[in-house]
């Protein structure tokens, strides 16, 4: 593919490429008969917000590298991504009667992204998945290391399975329709990859910040680049999150918390995310494990994306609720993805509700 830039996921049998092309999205009918195999028909599962922006070319790109498409729109937003709404999916695919080897295509965001890889991974037991992200946060996380589901009342993502894709396609032009709040929420989780486990990256992202927010095209390509490639690496090395990967939850014990508690409306994921990495650093500072002055980094870099950072009052045992119904809680303790400084991330297993309790006071 002349991409470019190309990473491979080696996931020995569920291997398969990221590849970044500014102008590709006009290209991903021909990069699905790479990826998948020879055209049949296909289904997109796309949202309100995207439809009208994107879904004609990539019809017009399936169809011209000889595929037969339909397509279902979904309601745009993370308040959106519930059973219903995935049932809508599997009732497309039952309606369309796809074989087991003709692939559904997600373009979206996260929200399309999850809905579509869960169903893709259910139906027929399995069917090929294609990612087309069109947002940054789906560009730089989401799409990448097969992690699909749907939310529940009582937690983000409960529902769910790891099912990875057949092809990840980023085209990083089609940020330029990007609303400006998902472009900042977006930055949450480039800046989460300096947090775990880049400290250059970390302050690099100092210096790229005002052209990032202007969406200058070659910051915005080297942080997708850089970005991928971190998860990537992580994912190879741990693709169902028995160790390392789990490192990649910096901060979304909060921010999913938050998410719960304001039923999906209030904030954005990458903005529940900031606030939860906030939240991580001064508790990294409270148990010792960091130095002062974390906290003080973190909110610096926070800020300087425009990004929130307020901790929102909600009570104690609000808090502590939704966070035990977390996919990452054991038992009656919280495990947490701290740091020591940035750049260097832990995992964190013997938090309990007094150590919350004692964080919650003090903002």
């Amino acid at each position: 593919m002349n991409s470019f830039c190309h990473y491979r996921v080696d996931l020995g049998a569920r291997s398969y490429d990221i590849s970044i092309e500014a102008g590709g999205l006009d290209r991903v009918g021909e990069a699905m008969r790479g990826a998948v195999g020879d055209a049949g028909r296909c289904l997109i599962v796309t949202n309100t917000v995207v439809a009208p922006l994107y879904l004609s070319r990539v019809e017009a790109s399936l169809s011209a590298a000889g595929w037969q498409s339909v397509s279902l729109i979904l309601p745009d937003g993370e308040s959106s991504k519930t059973v219903a709404n995935w049932s809508l999916v599997l009732d497309a695919l039952m309606e369309s009667k796809l074989a087991r080897n003709e692939p559904v295509v997600a373009l979206g965001g996260g929200v399309i992204g999850d809905m579509a890889g869960f169903a893709a991974a259910c139906y027929r037991r399995g069917v090929p998945l294609v990612q087309v992200p069109t947002t940054l946060l789906s560009q730089v996380d989401s799409s990448v290391g097969g992690k699909t589901a749907v939310n529940h009342p009582h937690g983000k993502n409960m529902i769910g399975a790891f099912y990875q894709p057949k092809l990840v396609w980023i085209d990083p032009l089609v940020l330029t329709t990007l609303d400006g709040r998902q472009l900042r929420a977006g930055l949450a989780e480039v800046i989460k990859y300096g947090l775990i486990r880049d400290a250059a990256f970390a302050e690099r992202l100092k210096v790229l910040m005002p052209d990032l927010l202007q969406l200058r095209s070659d910051a915005i390509a080297e942080v997708i680049h850089t970005s991928c490639r971190h998860k990537a690496e992580v994912v190879m090395r741990d693709e169902r999150e028995a160790g390392e990967r789990a490192l990649l939850n910096l901060g979304h014990t909060f921010g999913h918390a938050i998410e719960a508690i304001t039923r999906y409306r209030r904030y954005l994921h990458g903005e529940g995310v900031a606030i939860g990495m906030r939240m991580a650093a001064r508790l990294s500072e409270q148990v010792g494990l960091a130095p002062a002055g974390l906290e003080q980094q973190v909110v610096a870099l926070l800020q300087a994306a425009e990004l929130p950072v307020a901790v929102p009052s909600f009570t104690a045992a609000q808090w502590l609720d939704a966070m035990g119904h977390d996919k990452k809680s054991v038992g009656e303790r919280l495990r947490l993805v701290l740091m020591r400084g940035v750049g260097r991330a832990q995992i964190v297993d013997s938090v309990g509700k007094a150590e919350i309790t004692t964080l919650l006071d003090s903002f």
